[in-house]
């Protein structure tokens, strides 16, 4: 089992080897590019000359990002079947948000000469004030996507390294380096290391190779994305016995326990080691998996106590029990029940879905609801889309970018609920450690079916979705402090030299500012990338389909619009943190955030541009061809 082990680390270590490779490579040529037009124009948005596949692929890759494989399949994990109904409203994804605006964001981008959607704002409305609080929205909401998808890339990077004998010993080195180090001194040594590798990649790729870059990686690590997933799926439904015999087993699974465990050990002579993760058997006859690490010196008999899992499932009990460390025995002292679900059988096969900590489960009907909203709307004004629908070259590319991206949606969400709902048969006690439940599973079935080589391809997949996310966030904000803060309010007469210098610059000092952030990791991966999504869409979606379409807005109505429908997603988040003692979501009378900040921009822009002076006559006759009215609307 070890030789197979290492052979598939070791597998890993060759693909990811060949894609950093291959990502520098299209970098490099995409930089050669950069002189062949204005600088700004091609780094930040590809010289608005972008085809249907790369700009389908690109737009698919930037979706699926690190919560998508690595967030959500936790979420799988964890709740089952129900995450079917959370994810539903993502396949018509871009039949809304293509189709709600694209051919006209496209031909106002083109009409106010933008390269960001904070310019476009910025030149719609003739308002610096508009553009400086869009510019600032963009920053802080995409600094949170940020930290989430480093967290994920490291995660990944981490279970690829795993059993390779250099990386192991460097993770040890880097233990001891930092022991009461500030800030990072509680973070492991493995996921420090494999943080800096990969922002160190993906900052220099995309600092180089700018936009075009980003698309053409995205193209790739699209491709990568699909045949992964197929890849997985159907390893997964050989090793379960098909979808039918994980069914039935999962028909009788039962939610496990979380607890404080002291452990014991028989030899005290020696210091010895529990890592996180590591099965023990129970006094009581059961086993418990730790949650943290135990390190015990020479002549300790016992630990402290220690947070850990506790299957409930007799099945899963008696799969793991070979792998419990000799030795040792866990004196459970305290059990946490989940709040709702707890000892119920079938309760992973249907909604609402168990939960550790909603005593309605995972998924209510209403919530259910409002995220086939949250997931098209919020996507629909998230700028790091709406960019690439500027950048399309004609009407024919977004009309099949629009199906093939659709069908490309239903072939990764779908098939990933039922690969992760599975995991719980092949992957007994992931809880303990969720967001790493793509990788693990990737390893184990290529291990499994004797093609431990394929281990790379797999993982490679997510490790492809968060770079392509990564990098097109880093260009976003970017573009916004280069681009809508320096060249636009500070110094207009810039130089393409001076524009240039200072685009590298930022690249490089924004992910920097990130990977300073998240050298102590974020627990919630998911939860960040819901909270930045839904902020960027509520601060975005009712202001930009208005200034599109509706002659009556007006500048004041914008900025409104953009403040308070940020507000709303902050004050609903702080509420819930203040609830439930965590990060987490308020949903008030069972509904997310998200909808209740549509409503109040929607009443906000209406409001604030039917009350206040009408907009100016010269700007409506530019970007829609006639004069406003006085009282129009």
């Amino acid at each position: 089992m070890l030789a197979t082990s290492v052979q598939a680390a070791n597998s890993a270590l060759v693909t990811f080897a060949i894609y950093i490779a291959a990502v520098f490579v299209i970098a490099g040529l995409a930089n050669r590019l950069q002189g062949k037009g204005g600088f700004v124009s091609e780094y930040f948005l590809g010289g608005k000359n972008i085809g249907m596949w790369a700009f389908a692929l690109t737009y698919a890759a930037t979706a699926a990002s690190g919560g998508s494989f690595m967030g959500f399949p936790a979420y799988i994990y964890e709740s089952g079947w129900a995450l079917a109904w959370w994810i539903s409203g993502y396949i018509v994804v871009p039949l809304v948000c293509m189709g709600l605006f694209a051919k006209r964001i496209n031909q106002v981008g083109r009409i106010a000469r933008a390269i960001t959607i904070p310019e476009l704002l910025r030149h719609r409305f003739g308002s610096p004030l508009v553009g400086n609080v869009a510019t600032l929205l963009v920053v802080f909401f995409m600094f949170f996507y940020l930290l989430a998808q480093f967290k994920a890339g490291a995660q990944i990077m981490a279970t690829l390294l795993d059993d390779v004998p250099l990386f192991v010993r460097a993770t040890a080195w880097i233990n001891e380096a930092k022991a009461g180090v500030f800030w990072i001194g509680g973070a492991n040594g493995d996921y420090l290391l494999c943080l800096v590798v990969f922002a160190a990649a993906v900052i220099v790729y995309t600092a180089y190779g700018g936009f075009r870059a980003v698309v053409w990686t995205d193209v790739m690590q699209g491709l990568v994305m699909g045949v992964g997933v197929v890849i997985l799926l159907i390893l997964t439904l050989s090793q379960v016995g098909g979808l039918g015999n994980a069914t039935k087993q999962l028909a009788e699974m039962t939610p496990p326990e979380f607890g404080a465990a002291v452990m014991r050990r028989d030899v005290t002579t020696r210091a010895e080691n529990l890592a996180r993760g590591d099965w023990v058997a129970t006094a009581d006859g059961g086993v418990a998996r730790l949650k943290v690490a135990v390190s015990f010196a020479a002549g300790e008999a016992e630990s402290a106590p220690v947070e850990v899992l506790l299957p409930t499932t007799p099945g899963d009990v008696e799969k793991v029990r070979p792998s419990a460390r000799a030795g040792f025995v866990a004196a459970v002292a305290t059990r946490v029940p989940y709040a709702y679900g707890a000892g119920e059988k079938g309760v992973y096969l249907t909604p609402p879905g168990p939960s550790r900590t909603k005593a309605g489960g995972f998924l209510p009907v209403l919530l259910a609801m409002s995220y086939f909203f949250f997931w098209n709307f919020s996507g629909a004004g998230q700028p790091s889309y709406m960019v690439r629908q500027m950048a399309f070259r004609d009407t024919v590319t977004l009309r099949r970018s629009i199906m093939l991206v659709s069908v490309y949606f239903s072939l990764i969400y779908f098939p990933l609920v039922i690969v992760f709902t599975c995991a719980r048969v092949l992957l007994p006690g992931m809880e303990v450690h969720a967001d790493r439940v793509m990788p693990e599973m990737a390893t184990h079935v290529t291990t499994q079916a004797g093609l431990p080589w394929l281990a790379g391809l797999l993982v490679a997949a997510p490790f492809a979705a968060i770079m392509s996310s990564v990098d097109s966030f880093l260009i976003l904000v970017s573009s916004g402090v280069v681009r809508d803060i320096y060249q636009q309010s500070i110094n207009p007469k810039a130089s393409e030299r001076q524009i240039k210098r200072l685009s590298y610059t930022v690249t490089v000092v924004v992910g920097v500012l990130a990977v300073f952030a998240v050298l102590r990791p974020p627990e919630f991966l998911q939860t960040l990338i819901v909270f930045a999504s839904g902020g960027l869409g509520a601060a975005f979606i009712v202001a930009i389909v208005l200034s599109l379409y509706w002659r009556r807005m007006t500048a004041a109505a914008a900025a409104a619009s953009m403040i308070s429908g940020s507000l709303t997603i902050l004050v609903l988040y702080l509420i819930g943190w203040k609830e439930t003692g965590k990060f987490d979501e308020y949903n008030l009378f069972g509904v997310h955030p998200f909808i209740w900040s549509l409503v109040v921009t929607g009443l906000v822009s209406v409001i604030v541009s039917l009350r206040g002076p009408g907009p100016d006559p010269a700007l409506v006759k530019k970007y829609f061809g006639t004069e406003a009215k006085g009282g129009e609307s």
